[in-house]
């Protein structure tokens, strides 16, 4: 069943003035108990005063912006269900979490006591300017496609070698987007487009797929270029989103959605050579 579960009144409790760690820390056991740890360790990727602080105080100052989220999102929970149902017949097994993070991300996936939790982080869809109704359903629909993978196929797999990381992260954002995308009924919708996004990468595309797969050979977290809104790809983010999800377009011309949750990676590679290849002579 899904859920959704909204602590929107509850996190208003975490400023005193400015933000409080010590309150938000009581805040978080609350709605997710003993789980702040989780937050934390991720939060000390980045520098907390200068990164993080500024956006958590933002959403002290933006009630009514967090309230619009907040009404917004409880009724797009309901839509995100029955399109789910009347696209696939099936349900998912899913609380979805309106909440204060530390800057985690606008959306999350992450299993808590064995349970999927999608983690949408008010601080982050505020300073993404991500709270209008538009950006907000993508999203929503972009986590629900990690979910759908989870409880359908496989999303998460035990790998070692850097490249094969990266190209994983590649297929299962592609997975989502793809979901994302048939959930809109739209396979030209990115919920990434704007100040041409999807126009560069459009007319780029040849280029983008020849870097990533260079690449992939030799990437880091401290040096990847394709996944996230902090990292850029000749001046635009989430390059890796795009070519995710003309991936995945193109493995469903030979392949049903359904079938290809459960690829390995050998499956994922034979694709991506045989797409390039296509782009390379011209044929797509």
């Amino acid at each position: 069943m899904m859920i959704f579960t909204d602590t929107t009144d509850e996190l208003f409790h975490v400023f005193n003035h400015d933000f409080s760690l010590e309150l938000w820390k009581t805040y978080i056991h609350q709605i997710l108990p003993n789980s702040a740890d989780l937050f934390l360790e991720d939060a000390k990727t980045y520098d907390f005063k200068r990164m993080i602080l500024p956006q958590l105080n933002n959403v002290n100052q933006n009630r009514q912006r967090v309230n619009h989220v907040s009404r917004t999102l409880t009724e797009l929970v309901e839509i995100a269900k029955a399109t789910i149902q009347k696209n696939y017949k099936k349900d998912l097994d899913v609380e979805i979490i309106l909440y204060l993070g530390l800057c985690n991300g606008a959306g999350w996936v992450t299993k808590i006591d064995d349970q999927t939790k999608v983690l949408l982080g008010i601080e982050k869809i505020l300073e993404l300017n991500w709270d209008d109704r538009d950006n907000l359903i993508g999203l929503l629909y972009h986590e629900l496609g990690h979910v759908f993978q989870e409880q359908f196929g496989i999303l998460n797999r035990k790998l070692y070698k850097s490249e094969d990381k990266y190209l994983w992260q590649l297929f299962t954002e592609g997975v989502a987007m793809f979901f994302e995308q048939q959930m809109m009924n739209n396979f030209e919708y990115f919920h990434q487009d704007r100040n041409g996004w999807k126009a560069y990468f459009d007319t780029h595309l040849k280029e983008l797929i020849k870097d990533f797969s260079s690449d992939a050979k030799h990437m880091t977290q401290n040096n990847q270029r394709y996944f996230g809104d902090w990292v850029s790809y000749h001046g635009y983010p989430d390059a890796g989103y795009y070519l995710g999800a003309r991936l995945i377009q193109f493995i469903c011309k030979y392949e049903n959605f359904m079938d290809i949750l459960d690829f390995d990676l050998e499956q994922i590679k034979m694709y991506l050579k045989l797409y390039q290849n296509k782009i390379n002579k011209g044929l797509l």
